[in-house]
């Protein structure tokens, strides 16, 4: 009966530890896709002509080269729809860039929208735009109590 109460507070926790780990990993990678926050406010400040959309995503150090990439940017894009897709994309990869290297992250390249970024970066995501931990709470705890149940029946 001893054994039994001091494994299971140990196995929780355990548990626990091992789904908050899991369900982190895919964050790493989320500002550098083409459907990530950063290049989607870069795209918002090349539609609006601010480039203060993109500011808060580099550190303070570089907001001069954000700036004057940004405004090669609105001018190239002028040129035809080729230098405007070339314009943007330049746009994108200088600010991811800039942001990953912020982080202490590698910057590999822009990577494609539509990437499966597992359950946790979806349900942070919906956590910041509704202004509630609610999703993030909910996968923990429906992740936790799988994992409880699957390890409880074995």
């Amino acid at each position: 009966m001893f054994r039994f109460k001091l494994v299971t507070p140990i196995f929780v926790l355990l548990t626990m530890l091992t789904a908050v780990l899991w369900l982190s990993k895919p964050s790493f990678a989320h500002c550098d896709g083409m459907d990530g926050p950063v290049v989607i406010h870069a795209q918002k400040a090349i539609e609006t002509g601010n480039v203060n959309y993109v500011l808060p995503w580099v550190p303070k150090s570089d907001e001069a080269e954000v700036r004057r990439v940004f405004e090669h940017t609105q001018s190239v894009r002028k040129l035809g729809k080729g230098a405007k897709t070339l314009a943007d994309t330049y746009f994108f990869d200088t600010v991811v860039r800039l942001h990953r290297v912020y982080e202490g992250a590698s910057y590999t390249g822009l990577k494609p929208a539509g990437r499966d970024l597992g359950p946790a970066i979806p349900a942070a995501d919906l956590s910041i735009e509704s202004g509630s931990t609610d999703a993030v709470e909910k996968l923990l705890i429906d992740t936790i109590r799988k994992g409880l149940q699957e390890r409880f029946d074995a």
